[in-house]
């Protein structure tokens, strides 16, 4: 299975790349170029961590060779990027991305049958190409060029999480509240799912067009304020006794203060501010619990009773709120991400921790019933 490569990958190149991408751009200690400049750390970000994840929740079961050598071009890419930024490094990131694309969107607009669930497919192929412009901009384009398409591939992204995110947090608590007696009336909801990918599209094409900023953060006031009213009819507080569901809406609590603050912020310190909370806040707790309750399945582990997932929820939040306020206040802006940086690394050394000991704990069990 795919993820059984790209989630611990992902979960590796978070709780260090990333980190030392942030504490080399301060100073605090020295990194690699390519590492230590925002370009650098967003390009990871985006094109390193969120598209390995991608690849490993989205990518169908597949022959072991094939799903070797899509993973051999994400190691390639990440490793052309630190050490030989350029040409080298882009060629190997638009191989990765088109091949995950041609495995991914195609299957997908076939399984659609209905009109709102093509948005998946779609939102993940606009996904593949901004992450191709992203890299093609950095050469061939200016500083306001790059900016744009990185706000368009952060606003892809939680689109992608809202979806995404509402077909996984939806049925879990519908089935918790039918076990507990009582019923969810408000699942899916797939009008406010369709209003959710109509604000979504508006904002991802006014991201690249200068002169529609102010209709991009009105699409991104709608879109958080039908987040939120989504989330609160999920009523995530009722379901007793599943941290691991209160962990997903708080990853879904940050998409709606995320798309909020999209919305009231304009330029430097504010936008910046908010496009962290959809990164670190947002994109860290959902993809940081989604892949820790996946292996936590595979070893048949109840993810409500593993309290990493509680605890790393715990300092992505911080990690959030750190990076937040060293936006805001730069006077002590590098105090302030190093903290941020020790809590994003804790967090995904507690998952990797996870992977690995779900990891042993189904191999002895395939060893006990092999001989049984």
């Amino acid at each position: 299975m795919p993820n059984v490569l790209f989630f611990p990958a992902a979960a590796i190149y978070a709780a260090v790349i990333l980190p030392w991408s942030v504490l080399s751009m301060t100073g605090f200690v020295a990194g690699p170029a390519a590492l230590s400049t925002g370009f650098g750390h967003a390009h990871e970000m985006l094109l390193g961590y969120a598209l390995a994840v991608v690849a490993g929740h989205q990518l169908p079961p597949m022959p072991a060779p094939r799903v070797l050598l899509l993973f051999s071009f994400w190691v390639l890419a990440r490793a052309a990027f630190v050490a030989l930024p350029g040409s080298v490094a882009s060629i190997l990131d638009v191989v990765c991305i088109a091949a995950l694309g041609m495995h991914v969107a195609p299957r997908l607009f076939r399984a659609a049958k209905r009109l709102r669930n093509q948005a998946l497919p779609g939102v993940l192929t606009a996904l593949c190409a901004g992450a191709i412009a992203f890299d093609a901009a950095a050469y061939l384009a200016g500083t306001t060029t790059l900016q744009a398409i990185l706000t368009a591939m952060v606003l892809l992204l939680a689109a992608l999480m809202l979806f995404v995110g509402g077909r996984i947090i939806a049925p879990a608590a519908a089935g918790h509240f039918y076990r507990q007696g009582q019923s969810l009336a408000a699942r899916v909801q797939p009008r406010v799912e369709g209003w959710l990918m109509v604000a979504m599209t508006t904002t991802v094409v006014a991201a690249v067009i200068p002169q529609l900023e102010f209709l991009m953060r009105v699409a991104c006031a709608g879109a958080g304020a039908l987040a939120l009213v989504r989330l609160l009819r999920w009523r995530l507080l009722a379901c007793k006794g599943r941290p691991d569901l209160l962990c997903l809406g708080a990853g879904y609590g940050w998409l709606a203060l995320g798309l909020s603050a999209m919305a009231i912020s304009s330029t430097g310190a504010e936008r910046t501010a908010a496009l962290h909370i959809l990164t670190v806040g947002a994109l860290g707790t959902l993809t940081f619990n989604v892949m820790g309750a996946t292996f936590l399945r595979k070893a048949r582990r109840d993810a409500a009773a593993e309290p990493l997932l509680a605890w790393g929820t715990v300092l992505i939040g911080a990690a959030t709120v750190s990076r937040v306020a060293a936006a805001m206040a730069p006077a002590v802006s590098v105090g302030l991400l190093v903290v941020a940086a020790a809590c994003w690394s804790g967090a995904f050394l507690a998952l990797s921790w996870i992977f690995a000991e779900s990891f042993l704990m189904r191999r002895r069990k395939l060893r006990t019933t092999a001989n049984a």
